[in-house]
């Protein structure tokens, strides 16, 4: 009986972690995205975390637009973001200090690294 009160606290413990450290992801992230050829094009997310619900906006060519179907799971996250009349699907990983994230563009994956803006003084 010990053992499975034990148990579950532990369980309950890493889960708690879990949503802690991925409530973290809140707030602005900043890369950028080199194509093949070579193009870069800036990346900027704003993320707004609420339990397992991920919202916020992306800069596009468009302007801030509204971030889709967004979800956290622990540590990873997916989103989608629709720019020039295409849908692309984001998955990310939160790290705490940076974010891998991967955005799926005609069928290609290309994957980025965004870290906190730096603060000016």
């Amino acid at each position: 009986m010990k053992r499975k009160i034990f148990t579950t606290v532990m369980l309950v413990s890493c889960f708690m972690v879990c949503l802690a450290a991925i409530a973290d992801l809140n707030g602005k992230w900043v890369g950028k995205l080199v194509m093949g050829d070579g193009t870069e094009y800036p990346l900027l997310y704003n993320f707004k975390v609420d339990g397992d619900k991920l919202t916020g906006t992306a800069l596009t060519p468009d302007g801030d637009v509204e971030i889709a179907g967004g979800k956290t799971d622990g540590t990873t996250f997916s989103f989608s973001v629709t720019t020039s009349g295409m849908d692309i699907p984001h998955t990310g990983k939160f790290y705490g200090d940076s974010t891998g994230i991967d955005l799926e563009i005609n069928g290609s994956k290309i994957h980025s690294v965004l870290k906190r803006p730096e603060e000016k003084k």
